[in-house]
């Protein structure tokens, strides 16, 4: 017999058939005075809403959903982007790359012809990387290709809708790493991006904050 978040035995697996409150959802404050370690091995516990995988992080590593919330009470304008991330090939950021012996470093080419692709920033969370259908993700900024870049994540980073309008962007545990105008990002600590601002990840891309049109 399975047990609600209030701690009532429930024979029904979905709402509670006691106090009615729903079997799977957020996990429940922690008492006053239970033991740390018990909030800590819950959380451990925790799977994803929207896809069931297990919690390993802020964002979950298959379809990027925000455990925070932060997003959630994010009211964004469907009719049109403020801002738009532009995709490219930077050549510098490449021979860079090469110069510093990354991973695979000598199998990588630098593609001979990449058109610039324009990504409205719409929604509460935009995700970068590439698409996957064993995993079921399709992020929004899709850098699948061709050309493809192969140091691009699955699920590399994700821009974070503000109330104020903003964005801010973070790297949830990418392979090779994010950088935002030659500095590199911390695992899991957002940063506020606007118009202007350069994104290199992978091999040779990047991605540049433009104003939108509406």
């Amino acid at each position: 017999m399975a047990t609600c978040p209030q701690g009532h035995p429930s024979g029904a697996d979905d709402y509670c058939d006691v106090c009615g409150t729903q079997m799977t959802g957020a996990p429940q404050p922690v008492p006053q005075g239970q033991a740390q370690g018990q909030a800590s091995a819950d959380t451990a516990a925790e799977g994803c809403p929207v896809c069931q995988t297990p919690r390993a992080g802020q964002f979950c590593e298959v379809c990027g959903h925000d455990y925070s919330g932060n997003g959630v009470s994010v009211q964004v304008p469907v009719t049109g982007a403020r801002w738009e991330a532009v995709t490219a090939a930077d050549r510098a950021y490449y021979e860079k790359v090469i110069a510093e012996g990354g991973p695979d470093a000598d199998a990588v080419a630098f593609p001979p012809y990449c058109p610039e692709r324009s990504f409205g920033l719409l929604g509460e969370q935009v995700r970068i990387g590439r698409r996957s259908r064993a995993r079921n993700l399709a992020p929004e900024i899709d850098l699948t290709g061709p050309p493809e870049d192969p140091g691009v994540s699955h699920l590399h980073a994700v821009l974070l809708a503000q109330p104020d309008g903003s964005w801010m962007l973070v790297d949830p545990g990418s392979a090779n790493g994010t950088q935002v105008n030659g500095r590199p990002l911390k695992i899991n600590v957002p940063i506020r991006v606007g118009p202007g601002d350069r994104i290199h990840l992978g091999a040779w891309t990047v991605i540049t904050i433009r104003e939108g049109t509406p």
